[in-house]
Parts: C-alpha cells; structure tokens; sequence
C-alpha cells in the first residue's frame, strides 16, 4: 500500500481535532463538506473560543449529534486557549481532558499530527482485526485491540497500519456486505476455517 493518511481535510492540529471530533458515528465525506466554511469562520481555537454553541451549530447542523458536537467544539476551544495557550497538546493525557476528545481521537492526533506510534481504533479497525484474526476474540474493547495490535505491528508503521485497516474496512471487509472478492486477503481469510460466523 502506499502512504495514506486520514481522508479528513485539514490545515493545522486544531482543524484536525475539530474534524476528528465532529467524524465520530458520521462519515469523513460529510464532515469534508462543513468543515471549510466552519474553519473559515472559525480558523483558530483563539476565534472558536469566542463563539457560542449556537453560532457553532449553524456550521455543523448536518452532522450526527450536532448539539453536542457543537458544544464540545467551543468547550474544547476554550480549554485550548486557557490551559494550553491556544495549541492543540501532543500528550494523551492533556489531549483526553478536551471535552469531547476520547481515546480514538486523542490517537488520530497523535499519530497523523504528531506522528506518533498510536493505534486509534474505530469500529472499521475493530472489525477488521477480528475478521482478519489480528487480534484474540477476547479482545473486546477498542483498547484491547488497540494493545493488540500494537503488540504485534511495528512501531515504524502503526500510523500508516491504522488507515489500512480503516480503509480496508470502509471499502472493502464493510460490515452489511463485504467486497470479498475485491479483497487481497480473501484465500487466507479466517472466514475459510471450520466452523468461522463469517461468510
């Protein structure tokens, strides 16, 4: 595979958090399609800072959860600008105090921004590593799988092992109907084993 990244478009750290943010149980087309006119109102943590959930919710109204969504967004902004100086922090541990930021997002921005050895796990990463039987069935959680998969992907390229697996999963090994015979896996696919619930 090639070099990829998030299909998520962005200009700096903070654009990224945001669309990050705003992607979860939505799709990166959708967020793609708000988030220029939202950045160009709101370009910065300092200008979102100033805005109230409402203002916010004008960009935003079409994705899932748009008031919640939009409240985080200036939450968040605001936390940027009082603890952190406006800057988007590099650590987990800073990254996960931002209202709405979770483990998932706090990873993307670590790995795509940063750079970072970090696996984040959504629910295309998490399908994907037990349909190919990347990871143990007991591992049942995003985290378990994150640590998983961690264990046995080089750190060298767990940023880059984080989008082939999502893109795998969004284009390929989809939930309803997967693509199996678009699939480079599909002749060591554990769905060929003796008693697999895959089809």
């Amino acid at each position: 595979m090639p070099e990829v990244t998030t299909e998520l478009q962005f200009g700096s750290a903070f654009q990224l958090l945001c669309a990050t943010l705003l992607s979860a149980q939505c799709t990166d087309k959708r967020i793609n399609a708000v988030t220029p006119a939202l950045f160009q109102r709101y370009p910065t943590a300092q200008e979102m800072a100033k805005a109230e959930p409402e203002d916010v919710l004008e960009y935003v109204r079409s994705v899932s959860y748009p008031n919640a969504k939009s409240r985080h967004l200036v939450e968040m902004s605001r936390m940027l600008v009082s603890d952190f100086a406006g800057e988007v922090p590099e650590e987990m541990a800073d990254l996960v105090k931002l209202p709405g930021v979770g483990r998932k997002t706090a990873n993307v921005l670590q790995a795509v921004w940063f750079g970072r050895a970090t696996m984040a796990v959504d629910t295309h990463v998490y399908r994907v590593a037990h349909r190919l039987g990347l990871v143990p069935a007991d591992a049942n959680t995003p985290y378990k799988v994150e640590l998983s998969l961690k264990r046995q992907i080089p750190d060298t390229v767990i940023p880059q092992a984080h989008h082939w697996l999502l893109l795998h999963g969004r284009y390929i090994c989809q939930s309803a109907r997967p693509k199996c015979a678009r699939c480079p896996f599909d002749g060591i696919c554990p769905k060929l084993l003796k008693d697999s619930k895959l089809e």
